[in-house]
């Protein structure tokens, strides 16, 4: 009896349960997301961090240039450094 009498007691003092607030889909979505990222090295000499794949676009030249897509920062694609 003293020990049921010690359960409800101490789940009615307040601070004695705490719950955590539900996660929402989107949280697990983003980190999802990110997950399986590489660095490159920028044509500029800077290392950044992308999760796209690596494509070839064509350059006002007439050429190929090899971009990185989907990368950390200002730039969404990055010009990479052959």
């Amino acid at each position: 009896m003293k020990v049921l009498a010690t359960l409800l007691l101490s789940l009615s003092l307040p601070g004695s349960l705490r719950l955590l607030p539900p996660r929402s889909p989107l949280d697990y979505t983003v980190q999802r997301a990110r997950k399986g990222g590489r660095w490159f090295l920028a044509q500029n000499g800077h290392a950044v961090y992308c999760y796209g794949p690596v494509r070839m676009i064509p350059e006002a030249g007439g050429g190929l240039q090899r971009v990185a897509t989907y990368c950390q920062g200002e730039r969404p694609i990055v010009p990479l450094k052959d």
